[in-house]
């Protein structure tokens, strides 16, 4: 008998990087909707709070965007995702805490979709981390570094964990009750309003004469990280059916329709109230479009992602533009970057939005059940009268949820830090910004000026938008340049060697020296020892 045994030419034998059940086009689609979420953070988000707030609030403000960013990262993959969309503990709402770096999970084919859980935790990773970002928003200007170093991993452990798992999760309480969610409006935009919104109360405002004025130092850098909200947001909407389908395409069009309809409807209404459009209000009705219509993008007809900007411009404007004096909780509470309406508000908004406009037929391309996801005016017109009804009770439902679930824990997380290290500042570091917090500044001090001595310190802008500090002698200011002066020659020596180099120098007792004080000090000389420092703003 022969025991001949036959094998597959290797051509047609199974590939084990590439299984059976994998989408070769669902997974790369993943894959770049994840990294256009994460490009909304870094660098969107960074260069967004970096030109949004004052010049001395640049590097604080952007670092704690890169800091949430990474800190999410390690927390998630080391029990943040399993949490939230793992096995169910014993106890509610909570999923079981485990790693998600050992191989055979990995490569395992994720919850949904068709593609491995290693691509479903770099996705989620994506939304985790916008949010602790978003949260950041509220509280830029005062927050002490180290209070945001360990807020972040309790606030991504003991709150987003839960609203992740009870909504998104097939075993959450909500997501069998058939609330919708398409895309985080609960999860992560009303969550990081209302834990913004609260954290900030905690915290206390900012001074009193940053609350009054607090000009953005680059509105140029604030476009441009709009912008990248904006186009990243294709991911953020169209990477959540999970595959490359008809519903990722409406919800990418519904997207951008109601962000841009958002954007007219502020741009008109500031005109017609006030007179003028203002940038800044319009990045706000940039973020509100985007924000109003995530929880229905893929849920709804085309026409309701217009219709959805239109109402959530209305709704900002007769809030928060003709009547912020009668709102007193915003005036007790410092939300820098308005978190909490374009947010928690836009959030609210979508979400009941979703409970009137949901069409049957679209839902039943994401959930495959067609009766069940049924919004109240199309339940009219079907005639089932208390499917509508029920959807928009489990919406209010899941609204309500939400928001105290992130009231409590945001204030238990505060309470606890604050007996670690302080939540806010002190005064005096938050005169400084900064330089006091992070012993950086993002942009060069314009100079100073040494009294009683006979030089004086300016500026040369040598290269924009680098400044480099050079000295001027009082002699070459008497000649002028280009007179043939000894101090013009020597001038133009000087300049021609430290061109290019951030060497600050003085001269002083007729020889130039390196200046090693920092601006407002003494001169650390000895030749200038009696000599006195105070800013300027002067360029030569």
């Amino acid at each position: 008998m022969n025991n001949t045994t036959f094998a597959l030419p290797p051509n047609l034998e199974p590939d084990q990087a590439s299984p059976a059940w994998m989408n070769k086009g669902d997974n790369p689609q993943q894959l770049t909707t994840a990294t256009l979420v994460g490009l909304q953070s870094v660098p969107g988000l960074i260069i967004l709070y970096g030109g949004a707030v004052k010049k001395k609030w640049a590097v604080n403000s952007a670092f704690m965007a890169l800091y949430a960013f990474a800190c999410v990262l390690v927390c998630w993959v080391l029990w943040g995702y399993r949490m939230s969309l793992g096995d169910e503990l014993p106890v509610p709402f909570l999923g079981t805490p485990n790693f998600a770096l050992d191989e055979k999970f990995l490569f395992k084919k994720a919850f949904s979709g068709n593609f491995p859980n290693a691509t479903m935790v770099y996705f989620q990773f994506a939304f985790a981390a916008i949010t602790l970002i978003l949260i950041a928003g509220a509280l830029l200007g005062r927050l002490n570094f180290y209070a945001w170093m360990l807020f972040v991993p309790l606030w991504l452990t003991s709150s987003y964990t839960i609203g992740a798992f009870t909504i998104w999760s097939n075993n959450g309480f909500l997501y069998k009750l058939g609330i919708i969610d398409y895309s985080g409006r609960f999860v992560i935009h009303l969550s990081s309003g209302v834990a913004g919104f609260t954290a900030a109360y905690w915290v206390g405002p900012r001074l009193s004469k940053d609350r009054e004025r607090f000009p953005p130092n680059n509105i140029l850098l604030m476009l441009t990280g709009a912008g990248l909200l904006w186009m990243g947001w294709t991911g953020f909407n169209g990477g959540d059916p999970y595959s490359v389908n008809v519903d990722a395409s409406l919800a990418v069009l519904n997207t951008h329709a109601c962000t841009a309809t958002s954007l007219l409807t502020w741009v008109m209404l500031d005109v017609y109230f006030f007179g003028k459009a203002s940038i800044i209000g319009t990045i706000q009705g940039v973020i509100t479009g985007l924000v109003c219509i995530t929880p229905a993008a893929g849920k709804g007809r085309a026409r309701m992602g217009s219709n959805n900007g239109g109402l959530l411009r209305l709704n900002s404007l007769v809030h928060y533009d003709d009547h912020p004096q009668e709102i007193q909780l915003l005036q007790m509470v410092d939300d820098t970057m308005a978190v909490l309406h374009t947010h928690a508000i836009a959030g609210c908004l979508g979400g009941i939005l979703t409970g009137l406009f949901a069409e049957p037929k679209l839902n039943n391309l994401f959930f495959n059940s067609y009766g069940d996801y049924v919004g109240q005016f199309y339940g009219f017109e079907m005639g089932n009268f208390k499917a509508g009804f029920r959807q928009k009770g489990i919406q209010l439902l899941g609204i309500l949820f939400i928001v105290k679930l992130n009231i409590v824990i945001t204030s238990i997380i505060c309470i606890l830090v604050r007996f670690v290290v302080p939540l806010r500042m002190s005064v005096e570091d938050m005169e400084i910004g900064d330089e006091a917090a992070h012993n950086e500044e993002a942009y060069m001090p314009f100079g100073v000026k040494v009294k009683n001595l006979d030089s004086e310190l300016k500026y040369l802008v040598v290269s924009p938008p680098f400044v480099f500090r050079f000295p001027v002698p009082s002699a070459f200011m008497k000649a002028g340049v280009g007179q043939g002066s000894w101090a013009g020659e020597e001038w133009r020596k000087k300049e021609k060697k430290m061109k290019g180099r951030r060497v600050p120098v003085a001269w002083v007792g007729g020889e130039w020296r390196k200046r090693w004080s920092e601006p407002g000090s003494r001169m650390g000389l000895s030749a200038a020892g009696q000599g006195e420092v105070e800013e300027e703003e002067r360029e030569i």
